[in-house]
């Protein structure tokens, strides 16, 4: 691996994880605490995420429980989760706070494989705007004469690589989320 690619690698590796984070938010009809990784809380007049102020487990394949560390940060977490797009109303028994998921309809499904795909697609092309981005700088170097133009076709066959494992992986974390979500 050459050095000239690594950081192009990173920056491919980064819009991966960038989707896979995208992809948790999608709520799929299962329990998922990655559902909850964008709302926070007003934790004395800090906003913080709740899994920072609470336990926040799957108790069953349909319901998440969250219990706060501090009791008195009850109602601020159900405000918290009543006010984002979390599309759940919580119950709380006082100590824990239960979110149950319903089954989304097969329309629901078919709607949120198609933002999974969509969501792919633009990391895709993400990915190959990288590639590009490195191919034109390998073009640059070689017509200041830095590199050969052995060097040039050898790197831009890596990047090539790089990239193809890339789309390869998102496409995989793409189906992965489709048959989490076609699940009934």
């Amino acid at each position: 691996m050459s050095e000239m690619t690594q950081k192009y690698e990173a920056k491919m590796e980064n819009t991966v994880e960038y989707l896979c984070r995208e992809l948790k938010g999608i709520r799929a009809g299962r329990a998922n605490p990655g559902i909850l990784d964008k709302v926070t809380v007003d934790y004395y007049g800090t906003p913080t995420p709740i899994n920072q102020v609470a336990a926040v487990a799957v108790a069953e394949a349909r319901i998440l429980t969250i219990q706060p560390w501090d009791p008195s940060m009850m109602r601020a977490i159900e405000k918290a989760i009543l006010t984002s797009d979390v599309g759940i109303n919580p119950t709380n028994d006082g100590r824990i706070m239960r979110l149950v998921f319903p089954a989304p309809t097969e329309e629901r499904r078919k709607a949120l494989t198609k933002d999974a795909q969509k969501m792919a697609e633009e990391g895709k092309v993400a990915v190959r705007n990288v590639r590009r981005e490195a191919m034109d700088k390998f073009k640059a170097k070689k017509k200041a004469s830095e590199i050969t133009e052995d060097d040039q076709k050898q790197l831009e066959e890596e990047m090539q690589k790089i990239t193809d494992k890339f789309i390869k992986k998102i496409d995989q974390v793409c189906e992965e989320k489709i048959k989490e979500i076609m699940e009934i």
